[in-house]
Protein backbone atom coordinates (compact mmCIF):
# COMPACT_ATOMS: atom_id res chain seq x y z
CA UNK A 1 0.00 0.00 0.00
CA UNK A 2 1.88 3.56 -0.93
CA UNK A 3 1.98 5.84 1.79
CA UNK A 4 1.75 9.72 0.47
CA UNK A 5 4.66 11.21 1.35
CA UNK A 6 3.92 14.96 0.27
CA UNK A 7 0.52 16.69 1.47
CA UNK A 8 -2.32 17.91 -0.31
CA UNK A 9 -2.42 22.12 -1.01
CA UNK A 10 -5.11 22.98 0.64
CA UNK A 11 -7.70 25.02 -1.13
CA UNK A 12 -7.65 28.69 -1.01
CA UNK A 13 -10.64 30.58 -0.95
CA UNK A 14 -10.15 34.07 -4.26
CA UNK A 15 -11.75 37.14 -2.38
CA UNK A 16 -11.84 39.47 -5.37
CA UNK A 17 -15.41 38.65 -6.37
CA UNK A 18 -16.29 39.44 -2.90
CA UNK A 19 -14.39 42.25 -2.64
CA UNK A 20 -15.67 43.87 -6.30
CA UNK A 21 -19.43 43.11 -4.01
CA UNK A 22 -18.40 45.31 -1.02
CA UNK A 23 -17.17 48.05 -3.15
CA UNK A 24 -20.54 48.21 -5.21
CA UNK A 25 -22.70 47.62 -2.10
CA UNK A 26 -20.90 50.95 -0.68
CA UNK A 27 -20.87 52.78 -3.53
CA UNK A 28 -24.46 52.23 -4.30
CA UNK A 29 -24.82 53.52 -0.49
CA UNK A 30 -23.19 56.43 -1.32
CA UNK A 31 -25.34 57.84 -4.33
CA UNK A 32 -28.28 56.69 -2.73
CA UNK A 33 -27.63 58.62 0.21
CA UNK A 34 -29.47 61.66 0.77
CA UNK A 35 -27.02 64.60 2.26
CA UNK A 36 -29.08 67.22 3.55
CA UNK A 37 -28.17 70.72 3.01
CA UNK A 38 -28.11 72.66 6.64
CA UNK A 39 -26.86 76.09 7.03
CA UNK A 40 -24.45 77.05 9.50
CA UNK A 41 -26.88 78.66 11.81
CA UNK A 42 -29.20 75.11 11.63
CA UNK A 43 -25.71 72.92 12.69
CA UNK A 44 -25.71 74.62 16.12
CA UNK A 45 -29.49 74.31 17.14
CA UNK A 46 -29.89 71.72 19.46
CA UNK A 47 -34.02 70.76 18.81
CA UNK A 48 -35.53 67.82 19.02
CA UNK A 49 -38.36 67.64 16.11
CA UNK A 50 -41.55 65.15 16.67
CA UNK A 51 -41.65 62.41 14.50
CA UNK A 52 -44.75 61.53 12.52
CA UNK A 53 -46.04 57.95 10.94
CA UNK A 54 -47.24 59.53 8.05
CA UNK A 55 -46.66 62.85 5.75
CA UNK A 56 -49.41 64.58 3.94
CA UNK A 57 -49.52 68.37 2.90
CA UNK A 58 -51.77 70.01 4.94
CA UNK A 59 -53.76 71.54 2.40
CA UNK A 60 -54.26 69.99 -1.23
CA UNK A 61 -53.69 71.70 -4.39
CA UNK A 62 -56.88 73.34 -5.55
CA UNK A 63 -57.96 72.82 -8.61
CA UNK A 64 -58.12 75.44 -11.06
CA UNK A 65 -61.27 77.49 -11.36
CA UNK A 66 -62.64 78.01 -14.87
CA UNK A 67 -64.18 81.41 -16.36
CA UNK A 68 -66.55 80.63 -19.08
CA UNK A 69 -67.75 83.74 -21.13
CA UNK A 70 -70.56 83.55 -23.21
CA UNK A 71 -71.51 84.68 -26.34
CA UNK A 72 -74.32 87.35 -24.52
CA UNK A 73 -71.68 88.69 -22.65
CA UNK A 74 -72.54 86.53 -19.18
CA UNK A 75 -69.59 85.36 -17.05
CA UNK A 76 -69.74 82.14 -14.93
CA UNK A 77 -66.85 81.58 -12.24
CA UNK A 78 -66.82 77.73 -12.14
CA UNK A 79 -70.67 77.23 -11.73
CA UNK A 80 -71.67 80.45 -10.28
CA UNK A 81 -72.85 83.62 -12.91
CA UNK A 82 -70.72 86.48 -11.70
CA UNK A 83 -70.28 90.21 -13.02
CA UNK A 84 -66.68 91.49 -13.36
CA UNK A 85 -66.62 93.10 -9.99
CA UNK A 86 -67.76 89.97 -8.07
CA UNK A 87 -64.99 88.01 -10.29
CA UNK A 88 -62.53 90.65 -9.10
CA UNK A 89 -63.38 89.82 -5.53
CA UNK A 90 -64.03 86.05 -5.66
CA UNK A 91 -60.21 85.75 -7.65
CA UNK A 92 -58.93 87.88 -5.13
CA UNK A 93 -60.12 85.99 -2.09
CA UNK A 94 -59.23 82.54 -3.69
CA UNK A 95 -56.01 84.24 -3.92
CA UNK A 96 -55.58 85.25 -0.81
CA UNK A 97 -56.01 81.49 0.44
CA UNK A 98 -53.83 79.73 -2.40
CA UNK A 99 -51.30 82.56 -3.74
CA UNK A 100 -50.23 79.88 -6.95
CA UNK A 101 -54.08 80.04 -8.04
CA UNK A 102 -54.82 78.45 -11.32
CA UNK A 103 -57.39 79.90 -13.63
CA UNK A 104 -58.92 78.73 -17.11
CA UNK A 105 -60.26 81.24 -19.39
CA UNK A 106 -63.31 79.82 -21.76
CA UNK A 107 -64.41 81.98 -24.51
CA UNK A 108 -67.82 81.35 -26.86
CA UNK A 109 -65.90 81.32 -30.13
CA UNK A 110 -68.53 83.88 -31.69
CA UNK A 111 -68.53 86.42 -28.85
CA UNK A 112 -67.15 89.95 -28.74
CA UNK A 113 -63.44 89.75 -28.16
CA UNK A 114 -63.74 92.46 -25.34
CA UNK A 115 -65.74 89.98 -23.10
CA UNK A 116 -63.17 87.85 -23.13
CA UNK A 117 -60.23 90.83 -22.70
CA UNK A 118 -62.13 92.23 -19.32
CA UNK A 119 -62.31 88.63 -17.93
CA UNK A 120 -57.99 88.57 -19.00
CA UNK A 121 -57.60 91.83 -17.76
CA UNK A 122 -59.55 91.37 -14.56
CA UNK A 123 -57.26 88.11 -13.98
CA UNK A 124 -54.03 90.08 -14.81
CA UNK A 125 -55.28 92.62 -11.70
CA UNK A 126 -55.69 89.55 -9.15
CA UNK A 127 -51.68 89.03 -10.61
CA UNK A 128 -52.98 85.49 -11.49
CA UNK A 129 -49.88 83.78 -12.73
CA UNK A 130 -51.29 80.28 -14.11
CA UNK A 131 -53.27 81.53 -16.52
CA UNK A 132 -54.77 79.85 -19.57
CA UNK A 133 -57.06 79.72 -22.90
CA UNK A 134 -59.30 77.04 -23.32
CA UNK A 135 -59.01 76.22 -27.15
CA UNK A 136 -60.46 73.77 -29.50
CA UNK A 137 -57.88 71.63 -32.37
CA UNK A 138 -59.28 72.07 -35.71
CA UNK A 139 -59.50 69.20 -37.16
CA UNK A 140 -57.62 68.94 -40.59
CA UNK A 141 -59.20 68.12 -43.76
CA UNK A 142 -58.43 65.68 -46.28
Amino acid sequence: MPLKTSRDEQPTINLTPMIDIVFLLIIFFMVGTKFSELTEAERHIELNVPQVAETKALTSTPRKRIISVFRDGKIMLDDQTVTIEQLKTELQSAKAEYAKLGVIVRGDATSYYQNVADVLATCQSVEIVDLQVAVRVAKKEQ
